[in-house]
């Protein structure tokens, strides 16, 4: 069983196998975590990343992670162009994410909550969809996901959800 983790930091200092990228369909890294994670990681991640799109919104693509300390970024596609996403749109990003890990054999993967910056989607729904997509997926290779969020009223909404899932 994969153990799930919600703990308040910066995504872009994690040390784990994968990063999920909180991307849009063209997988340019413009805004929010895509930027803070070509930031720290180079530029060589978006580069990577635009060769591989536009992929459906939904979907998922890997890349290196450059001087991140993790050895994939995953991108996740939560969004259009059009900047705006929807409660489908996050589930399947999800999934797609934890697939690709498990297709890669990774042990550890963590998640930003996914359309809640840019995307502007509310954090306690996000909360809900995300867990239960990751308590739903059946692992082959994944133990641990780590949901990781960068300011108190994202940890806070996750930790609660977390919790209601447990009781």
């Amino acid at each position: 069983m994969t153990t799930i983790e919600v703990q308040r930091g910066d995504i872009t200092q994690l040390e784990c196998d994968a990063l999920v990228n909180a991307a849009n369909n063209r997988l340019w890294m413009g805004g929010g975590v895509a930027s803070a994670l070509k930031r720290v990681g180079g530029k060589e991640i978006e580069a990577e990343a635009v060769k591989k799109g536009p992929i459906p919104v939904g979907e998922a693509v890997v890349t290196g992670a450059g001087k991140l300390k993790a050895r994939y970024v995953i991108h996740a596609a939560v969004m259009g162009q059009d900047l705006k996403t929807d409660a489908e749109k996050i589930r399947q990003a999800t999934r797609n994410s934890l697939l690709r890990a498990d297709e890669l054999g990774m042990k550890g993967l963590a998640f930003p909550a996914l359309g809640t910056g840019v995307g502007g989607f509310p954090l306690d729904e996000c909360a809900r969809i995300m867990l239960n997509e990751v308590r739903q997926y059946s692992a082959r290779h994944l133990e641990k996901v780590i949901l990781v969020l960068f300011d108190q009223p994202a940890y806070d909404a996750f930790k609660r959800e977390r919790d209601k899932q447990r009781a």
